[in-house]
């Protein structure tokens, strides 16, 4: 029985220890904090996790009832029951409990979990705050409320809606493509949309036009020169990347613009050639710059990736790490207002800061226009007494400081005075043509002191600097230092970046902002799509993907839905919708949808999504690339043609895939070897080209020897002598003078290396392994041994798992990055920055390790029968072997 009695505790429950340590400085005597680590409970993610008494139940694997009203199977994972003990044993001495999660759905619903595990008797709070501040919590703890049941119903008809749609369509794409593919509600939304791009990029058609540009100085005074370009001729346009049709390459049809071909360019430069040129207009007007609003989630997002290159996971960590240590307000939320207070303390730092002229006549308040916006939190700002960039960057790490500095700066532009300048158009006329150029002075720089925001087309953000323009007048004469015709090439859409995606995403009502960090981290994860610099490239997979659920699943990766289904949780949290009803119409439909239970029962035919057409070669031979469970290859007729890794999907124009083709639709055979008289052949492969020697061996299905071509050997001057120092590898030196043993050298996954015994070592350079002798193979085999398994290199000391007092670090292993606490290794997940991870997330991704299924050792009984089955196969190859050799015999006997 619970005590209740006024010596008891009073229970603070916040999600993570980080958020505990802080918040417990502003408590008083008497009150314990605890964090639950998150969720304490969710639907089982492995059979392993299924209670016993109900693992004979079908529905349990996929975690709904769906016949029983949907009813869920919540379960309490293994790296979670230590803690949940951990806060029974508090509930027991605690004379009252406060639910101080963060509030939204999922921290509402974080909250109603612990209600149902911990199932308290005690008086229970619910405590909501937007920063951890003295005040902030103080003011919580006098005006507590009840838990919001509707936040509660919406979070899980999401989570309901994601496994319904997630657990069951990857199914399809694991049997339908290949292995460990994933579908999502949001996911697969986000991937439709850079594979969309990537058409686009595709069917884009790339058109040249020409202009002129000039260099020009005033005559009078002290000449200044300046550049212009050709922007009429004979009054009218001429044309620029815009006019032309990007499906055809063709001027647009409305079009009027003159389009200038390279000799029509060359000629009208002739003819300017020694003409009088004068400024004919000077055009100066009054210019007004904004600031933008404060941050919310999704512009922190592209705002940090697009100044600071961080990812959205990496900022969102970062953010999160800032509010838990008190430093800005809670880092999820869509609202651009700021509180009555919050602009107070901004105006002041800014008449502070920069005095009284850069702040504005009345405080600004800024609308949100996001689709689907939540208005219940403040915009991302300063918490409490708007510590300076320096003070937090003492206290934090680099990314922290980095985000904390960029949430300050725009907090305080965001009540500055507007930025005033003059942008001034300058048109320079000769002949028939007029030449153009424009400059920006900025006469009081207003919000710009404190941030200039950055745009995701860097040459945008080039040309917004002050350019000055010289001193001239209308009229006056110029001179032309120089006049050239210059060539431009329309350029296709450019690929998502993370911020980008971001605001795509935000623009179309897709998904939350708060899980989009989330989403492209799975999209990269699952290899949908990868990341060159700082665009997302799509994999020939994400093609796959999208067509098949194009084709099958339409309704459910349109934007158009998604983002309605967004208004619907929100209509569910408000009370204006019932969850039941919701859930049943999306899974059994109902009028002309036809609900997710009826799709999932269709005869899909996976070989139309997994066949790319190009086109038709020479011949009216039509080319395909096909997407394989071993990845993208080239399909014409019976040649096939593997693509090399890392190359993106626009790359493979119709022109390459017929070069591919040619190159690797049959091997070169380039020789036969000296002494065994086998064929040699080069091959191209899925990762490049190789030599190898002979066929395989049909009767016992040996693979002939192979070679990868090292670094810097091209494929179209590798010859026989080429391929037979390849295939001599590996190479033996000579013996070791103490050692005793052969030492060998030879070119592995990891590049060139010498092995004696068991001990490696690296050779800096391939041809090394040809020129090295025994005494320089004797002085590397000597030197300390770089890398290995036991001796990783620790990157990072991360900390003490509170829970057992175990040290936890990050080590360079041979693979990568990895986090270890002496018992488990885990690696960590495709596109995570080491210098970003916490401590949480390390104990996260060894409890997932300690969680994983062990591989099965194969019992006595499987093993004496893979033995019977190897002995029968071996004599069936013995009898084979007999017979061939008893026929041969009789045939020699039969010609004698």
């Amino acid at each position: 029985m619970a005590k209740k009695s006024s010596d008891g505790t009073s229970l603070v429950i916040v999600e993570s220890p980080t958020k505990a340590k802080t918040i417990k400085g502003f408590l008083p005597d008497g009150f314990v904090v605890e964090a639950s680590v998150g969720h304490i409970r969710d639907l089982p993610t492995s059979a392993k996790e299924i209670p016993a008494a109900m693992k004979d139940q079908k529905w349990t694997r996929l975690g709904i009832d769906i016949e029983n009203d949907f009813a869920p199977l919540y379960i309490v994972p293994q790296s979670k029951k230590e803690q949940v003990r951990k806060l029974k044993a508090l509930v027991k001495d605690a004379k009252e409990i406060y639910l101080a999660t963060d509030e939204d759905r999922e921290g509402e619903s974080i909250s109603w979990h612990l209600v149902e595990v911990l199932k308290p008797t005690v008086p229970l709070k619910r405590l909501v705050f937007h920063e951890i501040t003295k005040e902030a919590i103080q003011n919580a703890l006098a005006n507590p409320r009840e838990l919001d049941t509707g936040l509660v119903e919406a979070q899980e008809t999401r989570r309901l809606l994601d496994r319904l749609f997630g657990y069951q369509v990857s199914q399809i794409l694991w049997r339908k493509i290949a292995p460990k593919l994933s579908a999502g509600r949001v996911q697969s939304v986000a991937v439709r949309l850079v594979v969309e791009r990537e058409r686009a990029r595709q069917a884009f058609v790339r058109s040249t036009y020409w202009d002129l540009t000039g260099t020009f100085a005033s005559k009078a005074g002290t000449p200044t020169p300046f550049d212009a370009t050709l922007v009429t001729v004979d009054g009218q346009r001429v044309a620029s990347g815009r006019d032309f049709d990007a499906d055809n390459g063709k001027l647009k049809a409305k079009s009027d613009a003159l389009w200038l071909d390279e000799e029509a360019a060359a000629k009208l430069r002739s003819e300017l050639d020694g003409v009088d040129w004068v400024v004919e207009s000077l055009e100066r007007k009054p210019t007004t710059d904004r600031p933008g609003p404060p941050f919310t989630t999704s512009t922190l997002q592209q705002e940090a990736n697009r100044k600071l290159r961080l990812s959205a996971r990496d900022t969102m960590r970062a953010a999160q790490r800032l509010y838990e240590n008190g430093f800005i307000t809670y880092m999820r939320t869509d609202s651009t207002t700021l509180s009555s207070q919050a602009i107070e303390n901004t105006r002041r730092e800014i008449e502070k800061l920069y005095g009284a002229d850069y702040l504005t006549p009345t405080p600004r308040q800024f609308k949100t226009k996001v689709k689907n916006a939540q208005e219940a939190h403040e915009a991302i700002r300063p918490a409490g007494d708007f510590k300076t960039p320096e003070q937090v960057a003492s206290q934090m790490g680099r990314d922290e400081a980095r985000v904390y500095e960029l949430i300050w700066k725009r907090t305080m532009a965001c009540q500055m005075a507007d930025a005033k300048g003059h942008r001034v158009t300058l048109k320079v006329k000769g002949g028939r043509a007029v030449l153009q150029t424009s400059g920006k002075t900025i006469e009081f720089p207003g919000f710009l002191r404190a941030y200039v925001e950055g745009a995701d087309d860097p040459t945008a953000e080039l040309a917004d600097k002050e350019t000055v323009l010289p001193s001239v007048k209308e009229g006056e004469a110029l001179d032309c230092v120089e006049l050239g015709a210059k060539d431009h090439t329309t350029q296709p859409p450019a690929r998502f970046t993370e911020a980008s995606l971001v605001k795509e995403l935000e623009a179309k009502g897709v998904g939350r902002p708060s899980t989009y960090a989330s989403i492209i981290d799975t999209i990269i994860f699952r290899e949908y799509v990868i990341k060159s610099s700082n665009a997302l490239v799509p994999t020939f997979t994400a093609f796959a993907v999208v067509g098949l659920l194009e084709n099958y699943f339409g309704a459910l990766v349109d934007t158009t839905f998604t983002a309605s289904m967004e208004d619907d949780l929100d209509r569910i949290s408000n009370g204006e919708l019932e969850a039941l009803p919701y859930l049943k119409h999306f899974y059994f439909g109902g009028g002309d949808d036809p609900g997710l239970a009826k799709l999932l029962e269709q005869d899909i035919d996976a070989r139309t999504s997994c066949t790319l057409p190009l086109g038709e070669d020479a011949k009216g031979v039509q080319i395909n690339v096909r997407v394989g469970k071993y990845g993208p290859y080239l399909e014409r007729g019976e040649d096939r043609a593997s693509i090399p890794e890392g190359t993106a999907p626009d790359e493979v124009t119709l022109e390459h895939a017929v070069e591919l083709l040619e190159r690797g639709s049959g091997p070169t055979e380039l020789g036969n070897h000296p002494e065994t008289g086998q064929p040699v052949y080069l091959k191209s492969g899925r990762f490049g080209p190789y030599v190898q020697l002979g066929d395989p061996d049909e009767e016992t299905g040996d693979k002939p020897k192979m070679k990868s071509l090292l670094p810097g050997m091209e494929l179209d001057s590798v010859g026989l002598d080429d391929a037979l120092k390849l295939l001599s590898l590996p190479r033996t030196v000579g013996v070791h003078p103490t050692m005793g043993e052969d030492i060998l050298a030879d070119y592995g996954r990891y590049g060139p290396y010498l092995r004696c015994g068991k001990e490696t070592r690296s050779l800096k350079e391939p041809q090394e392994i040809f020129d090295i002798d025994v005494s320089g193979a004797v002085e590397v085999l000597a030197q300390e041994k770089k890398g290995g398994r036991r001796q990783a290199k620790v990157l990072k000391e991360l900390g003490v798992r509170e829970s057992d007092g175990t040290e936890i670090k990050m080590l360079d292993g041979r693979y990568g990055p990895y986090v270890a606490d002496g018992t488990y290794n885990a690696s960590l997940p495709k596109g995570t920055d080491p210098e970003g991870l916490t401590l949480a997330d390390a104990i996260e991704l060894l409890a997932k390790k300690a969680e994983a299924k062990p591989k099965r050792k194969k019992t006595a009984s499987k093993k004496k029968t893979v033995k019977k089955k190897t002995a029968k196969k071996t004599a069936k190859k013995a009898a084979r072997k007999t017979a061939k050799k008893a026929s041969k015999k009789t045939a020699k006997k039969t010609a004698e």
